[in-house]
């Protein structure tokens, strides 16, 4: 009987030691799934914040937005800031809307799809194609204004920005004057930012630009995208 008795009660001692355990086993993974659930519930809400507050810049223009004749196109300029943006932490995202060969008609045609989506800065960069074919200067002045008042209409509280461009000096001495002055007077008319010349410390430069000496390499974007930071920065 003493030894019944002893065997049963070192029984019911590991029991008891057991329960024990296994209650400390519960209340420590209840609380880890705590702990993860509020880690991932306050990523989430993060995450989320971060796509609801991120805003929407447009650069709208031809083969110049678009990066022509680069073997990548992360090294056009709306592509290189949009690094630049990322690495201030800044709540943006670009889109890059550059059509090889578009003129300001054919902007004026294209810019209802693309405004689609919700857009709060705009940046217009046509009239390049017009001035090489030698389009009258003020149906150039005609159709940057009609894109300008299209991007209004639909998002007024959008802010717009123009990128100025200047033509060859074999294009004639009056129509380069004239064609460099619509630039200022569209950008004055509607109150707006605007780059004099997009291609600013780029055009001319052998080594900047591509044989075709009209479209910039890699490290001419780079040159032209500080360019553009330097207006586009301020409206952030």
């Amino acid at each position: 009987m003493f030894r019944i008795t002893i065997t049963i009660g070192k029984r019911q001692a590991q029991m008891k030691f057991l329960k024990s355990i296994l209650f400390l086993i519960v209340v420590l993974t209840a609380a880890c799934n705590s702990d993860n659930n509020k880690l991932t519930g306050n990523k989430n809400k993060k995450e989320g914040a971060d796509t609801v507050m991120k805003k929407t810049i447009l650069f709208f223009g031809n083969s110049l937005t678009a990066g022509y004749g680069l073997e990548d196109s992360e090294d056009a300029f709306p592509a290189v800031i949009q690094r630049k943006i990322d690495s201030l932490q800044l709540p943006y995202k670009v889109i890059n809307a550059g059509l090889s060969g578009e003129t300001t008609s054919g902007g004026v045609n294209r810019i209802n799809w693309l405004l689609k989506q919700q857009i709060d800065i705009f940046v217009l960069e046509l009239g390049a194609n017009d001035g090489l074919r030698g389009i009258p200067v003020t149906e150039t002045k005609k159709n940057l204004q009609s894109i300008l008042d299209t991007v209004k209409s639909r998002y007024p509280n959008a802010k717009r920005i123009l990128l100025g461009m200047e033509v060859p000096p074999n294009m004639g001495g009056k129509y380069v004057a004239e064609f460099r002055g619509i630039f200022r007077e569209v950008a004055e008319k509607n109150n707006i930012p605007f780059v004099p010349f997009m291609l600013e410390g780029v055009a001319g430069n052998v080594k900047l630009n591509l044989r075709d000496g009209i479209h910039p390499t890699a490290e001419g974007y780079r040159i032209v995208a500080e360019n553009v930071w330097e207006v586009l920065k301020e409206e952030l």
